[in-house]
């Protein structure tokens, strides 16, 4: 057997006997090699990101940090390994979180001989497919039909951007369509995803006519590859973004789950430098899964009551979720004639706005009725100026966050 045919896994749990256990169970598959083992969740931390491990199998309960936070960690740092998780709770939102946190499996504890190794091959099998991604230049970037170099973008972590108003009517899904054009080229490939999956707008504002949707994909997210992603994913011809629309009828969106979406981020995450996500203001198991998972979230207001009060009470739910740090704050629609300043609105959300963007309703209303985006149509419009404005500085923040990353990652070898 080959050495790169061999699945390398690290073995994480609190109790020696358990690590031993696992072991044991592993120890006649002829394609493992356990590398190592920790008893917790810092230890398993420094060890996967000094030996690079395929294969994690991860605790989730341990006493100094959790497994779902230390799975989180090692999938920054060691983008290729695959996490498989094993819980005594066999509660869905156990489930639901290490998939957020990029977890590949989840099997119960104890886990059967059988279940276990299929679970270790299924992941290896991914891992070294993802590890071949990065030793190989030109398919740095699977789906976005370009070769070569990728821009500084790392195509294995690419950067999940939520374009979220808690209260309708805020023109999220405007917004969301012309960032997704700005932030595309190519060096750096995007994909829009909609996440209203009753009554989404994004192919209807693009003037895309699309055969498949984004059940097309949830529905086999256990087995994807860039051939179905390109394959359902519409390209929009004027600026070359794909899309994921909704479902075609509304009572489908049932179908889909949070921890489906999820998982579907994360692999497109593998094949686009910015997955954009347009999502509804009810907060969904999908959109949940689209906040707890994102990089950015951008969080859009208007100059009425309403929505200021409904941004409030969402602030209060990132605070306590640990979000508030990934939100750009955007006053969409914004008419000077009226007297509630973004001064007055940042003081009464104690948080500062970004980005204001003016009241243009001629050039919104036509660029909507037409499907074409007004940055695609006119870069000189200064509403398409404070777009682009919004997409370099996400492009920035995201070039930032992965320096930090690659740097920590550097001094702790």
């Amino acid at each position: 057997m080959e050495q790169s045919d061999k699945i390398r896994v690290l073995i994480v749990d609190d109790i020696q006997e358990t690590r031993e256990n696992i072991r044991r169970m592993l120890q006649f598959e002829p394609r493992v090699e356990i590398i190592g083992a920790a008893k917790n969740g810092a230890e398993a931390i420094e060890l996967a990101t000094e030996d690079k491990p395929d294969v994690v199998i991860m605790d989730i309960n341990m006493p100094d940090m959790d497994g779902i936070t230390a799975t989180e960690a090692i999938r920054k740092k060691v983008p290729f390994a695959q996490i498989v998780v094993l819980s005594v709770q066999a509660d869905p939102s156990y489930m639901r979180r290490a998939m957020l946190a990029g977890a590949r499996d989840f099997l119960a504890k104890p886990p059967m001989i059988d279940e276990l190794t299929t679970a270790v091959r299924r992941a290896g099998d991914m891992a070294i497919e993802e590890k071949s991604k990065i030793s190989v230049p030109s398919a740095t970037v699977a789906v976005g039909g370009t070769s070569g170099g990728n821009g500084g973008y790392n195509a294995l972590n690419g950067k999940i951007v939520v374009v979220y108003s808690p209260k309708g009517g805020t023109g999220s899904s405007m917004i969301a369509t012309n960032l997704a054009v700005s932030l595309q080229s190519s060096t750096t490939p995007t994909i829009l995803v909609d996440a209203n999956l009753q009554y989404g707008d994004v192919a209807v504002m693009l003037n895309e006519q699309v055969k498949n949707n984004v059940i097309d994909l949830t529905s086999r997210v256990d087995e994807l590859d860039p051939d179905i992603v390109r394959e359902v994913a519409a390209e929009h011809t004027q600026s070359g973004i794909h899309v994921l629309a909704c479902p075609l009828q509304a009572d489908m969106a049932e179908d889909v789950t949070g921890e489906q979406f999820a998982k579907l981020l994360s692999y497109l995450t593998t094949l686009y430098a910015f997955v954009v996500v347009d999502t509804v203001s009810y907060l969904t198991d999908v959109v949940q899964s689209a906040l707890e998972y994102s990089d950015h979230i951008v969080l859009i207001t208007t100059q009425e009551i309403p929505s200021i009060k409904s941004c409030n009470l969402f602030l209060s739910l990132a605070n306590a979720s640990g979000l508030r740090d990934r939100i750009t704050f955007v006053i969409n629609r914004f008419d000077k004639r009226i007297t509630i300043t973004p001064e007055k609105i940042s003081e009464n959300l104690r948080l500062p706005v970004d980005f204001v963007i003016p009241f243009e309703e001629r050039i919104v209303t036509n660029s909507i009725n037409r499907g074409l985006p007004f940055v695609v149509e006119d870069k000189t419009y200064p509403i398409s100026k404070l777009i682009l404005n919004l997409a370099d500085s996400i492009k920035n923040k995201s070039q930032e966050s992965t320096a930090v990353l690659a740097r920590t990652s550097t001094s702790r070898r």
